[in-house]
């Protein structure tokens, strides 16, 4: 297994890891990959009932609980991927073109 601590994050082409290499699980929230999305969700407070079923579907630790609650996006981390829109029955989350 390959430690995130331990990996080269700015290898050279010569030592860049074969293709399929996984690096230790839970390094989500170590590593910032939320500059590259081209589309954001953005989150409803008051259409939000905290049923959670957004939390297990986001593969990125974007959406935080803290005191039994659902809090607002993490969006160093959020890809943009849209399942979390996908999985709102109340349309507390929708889903839009970023503007950078």
């Amino acid at each position: 297994m390959i430690y995130i601590k331990d990996a080269n994050l700015n290898p050279t082409w010569q030592e860049i890891a074969v293709g399929g290499t996984i690096l230790e699980g839970g390094t989500s929230l170590q590593i910032n990959t939320g500059d590259w999305r081209i589309m954001i969700p953005a989150w409803i407070e008051e259409k939000c009932k905290h049923c959670f079923l957004c939390f297990p579907v986001c593969a990125d630790s974007a959406i935080p609980i803290k005191d039994e609650k659902r809090e607002d996006f993490e969006f160093k981390h959020c890809k943009g991927c849209g399942v979390c829109f996908k999985v709102c029955p109340f349309g507390a989350i929708t889903f839009e073109k970023e503007d950078k």
